[in-house]
């Protein structure tokens, strides 16, 4: 056995060329949470789904903030009320994100809105309870503004009131390679005209429900057209807001029943 043999068995010391395994760093922990308040534009990028929540992490990422990466993930997590289509414009959207620093409302605002994806406003932001439950199981319901096209208001009002007076709507829905069959009825609150047109603009609230699943604007759209006799396209379509289980109180119907 040469010295160098010696040095390495007898001293204990690690062979050369071996990197000693190092732990891996303890994440900070979360300590403040921040709700937003967003407006998507029709002039935003076409995104929805998984490339949205990327682009939405990687801005958040570039903010310079201190974001909370949450233990498995590679990036810090933006958390939105409700999925979001492609293409859909809104009002008054939400999303969450998570901080291990205390942050003050003026440097998240300043931080945020150098960064925001292009098509995206700040509207408000608020500090909330870093315990409180997640975003998406708060949301029950959203309002939407939707145009209708192909009819007259004459022929959408009677629809209407038709709609909001059945018990039951049977519909079809594709899931994956499957067609299903569902009621629509239970999640739709409230229909009204807010515009004659044209286009005949309606106002439709939507319940969000954990095993009925949403209402879809386009459903109800095509159920309108059934109602009418005549089939409807749906024009532009915004969400208006999302509508959380807390904001019940304000006088409006409660999601799933019939006014």
């Amino acid at each position: 056995m040469d010295a160098t043999t010696e040095t390495q068995t007898g001293t204990g010391a690690a062979p050369t060329g071996v990197v000693p395994a190092v732990a891996p760093a303890t994440p900070a922990p979360a300590r403040q949470r921040w709700r937003l308040v967003l407006d998507r534009s029709a002039g935003a990028a076409d995104l929805g789904g998984r490339e949205l929540a990327d682009a939405w992490e990687a801005m958040l990422e570039a903010t310079g903030l201190p974001a909370f990466v949450p233990a498995g993930r590679a990036h810090a997590r933006v958390a939105f009320g409700a999925p979001l289509s492609a293409g859909l414009v809104a009002e008054a959207e939400l999303a969450d994100i998570v901080l291990t620093e205390f942050e003050p409302t003026w440097r998240v605002r300043e931080c945020l809105e150098a960064r925001l994806p292009q098509g995206w406003r700040l509207v408000d932001l608020y500090d909330v309870w870093l315990g409180a439950p997640a975003l998406a199981g708060q949301v029950v319901a959203a309002d939407y503004r939707i145009e209708v096209v192909g009819a007259g208001v004459a022929e959408v009002a009677p629809a209407v009131t038709a709609f909001l007076a059945s018990d039951r709507l049977p519909r079809e829905r594709q899931k994956g390679i499957t067609t299903v069959t569902y009621d629509l009825r239970p999640l739709v609150d409230t229909i009204e005209l807010v515009d004659p047109g044209p286009p005949v603009v309606v106002r439709v609230r939507t319940r969000f429900h954990p095993e009925l699943g949403t209402g879809r604007p386009a459903e109800v759209v095509a159920a309108l057209g059934d109602l009418a006799g005549n089939a409807l396209v749906v024009g532009l379509v915004v969400r208006e807001r999302l509508i959380l289980a807390e904001d019940l109180d304000d006088g409006r119907p409660e999601p799933g029943g019939h006014p």
